[in-house]
């Protein structure tokens, strides 16, 4: 069932020079967000949760309804719901939407628990599945003939929540204007990604932008220091640190960290390490690739920013945010 709209929509779009008469693609390039670690608070952004699912671009043309993932994949059979859905909307005659399908796991999305409804390929089997599926729209790019890509955030927002009838699995995604970090803290504390945070005047363009960024909640431990990679191309000092934590007495390889070091700190952490050369590799459990690897006693300890830790005992997304001279490297533990 469709709403009315506070003013009429054909009208709206008619006399706006920035709503254009084309003809509906068959797929466009979504607009994605840049991660930053920068964070800050305005009324002029708008803050929505950070969803840990799937990307999905709606195509509605008449009768014919297309689900596509980000790179161009038909979605159709893993989420029939969504789609039987979107086609009872027979009021709308053409639109595209952007959103995030998601499953969730108690309160909170997990990417984890989508995964079987990810990779379904047989309809059939999608009667079996317990995972319930939700589609939560935050964007609407073309509607009724009309490409709105130009039009800002905001209004383009307010297009879409007047458009239809939010009921499961549709969801229209919440945003809120902020001027202090006090929705994220309390994202975070919910267990929730993070926040993507919009300009409320940008445009929807086909890349990476910096007018859509990207929040995230991370975890925060310590880790030991067990080794290092080489360099790459331009970059000095070492690639990536080699981390781990001890259980039972043994240290075990917790994975690698590559990012949120500055030149300095390159520099001033290999000198430590040329002084703890070590010929062995420390850890009980360590299968990697051993090329371009280098040893240290496991003697320093870093704090690490992470997302979460992999079903097998890894660090997702870390980012190494300095050294710990307050714990003896024995008594660093893994922190769940």
């Amino acid at each position: 069932m469709v709403k009315r709209l506070a003013a009429d929509l054909e009208k709206l779009l008619a006399t706006e020079e920035a709503a254009q008469k084309k003809k509906m693609p068959s797929f466009v390039e979504p607009m994605l967000a840049t991660l930053t670690h920068d964070y800050f608070y305005s009324v002029d952004w708008m803050y929505e949760r950070k969803f840990d699912g799937e990307r999905c671009l709606v195509f509605k043309n008449g009768d014919k309804v297309m689900l596509k993932s980000r790179n161009d994949k038909l979605l159709n059979v893993s989420y029939p719901e969504i789609k039987e859905a979107i086609e009872k909307l027979t009021d709308v005659p053409s639109m595209i939407l952007d959103g995030e399908v998601v499953a969730f796991k108690g309160r909170v999305t997990s990417f984890e628990r989508l995964q079987p409804r990810m990779h379904v390929t047989n309809e059939n089997k999608i009667g079996n599945s317990k995972v319930r599926v939700y589609y939560y729209i935050f964007d609407i790019l073309y509607v009724n003939g009309y490409d709105i890509t130009k039009l800002p955030l905001i209004a383009r927002k307010q297009i879409l929540k007047n458009l239809f009838y939010f009921k499961n699995p549709l969801r229209f995604t919440l945003y809120k204007f902020q001027t202090s970090s006090t929705y994220f803290r309390g994202a975070c504390k919910k267990g929730w990604e993070g926040l993507v945070v919009k300009d409320k005047n940008s445009r929807y363009i086909h890349k990476r932008s910096s007018s859509w960024l990207k929040f995230k909640c991370v975890a925060n431990q310590e880790l030991v220091i067990a080794g290092y990679t080489d360099p790459q191309r331009s970059r000095i000092g070492f690639g990536a640190l080699l981390l781990g934590y001890y259980k039972n007495g043994k240290l075990h390889y917790a994975g690698k960290v590559g990012t949120g070091f500055d030149t300095q700190t390159l520099i001033d952490l290999k000198k430590k390490f040329d002084a703890l050369a070590l010929k062995k590799c420390p850890f009980v459990n360590y299968e990697d690739s051993l090329k371009g690897i280098h040893w240290i006693k496991p003697r320093l300890v870093a704090e690490i920013g992470f997302e979460e830790w992999t079903k097998d005992n890894k660090l997702r997304h870390p980012r190494y945010l300095g050294l710990r001279i307050d714990k003896a490297a024995q008594k660093v533990v893994q922190e769940k």
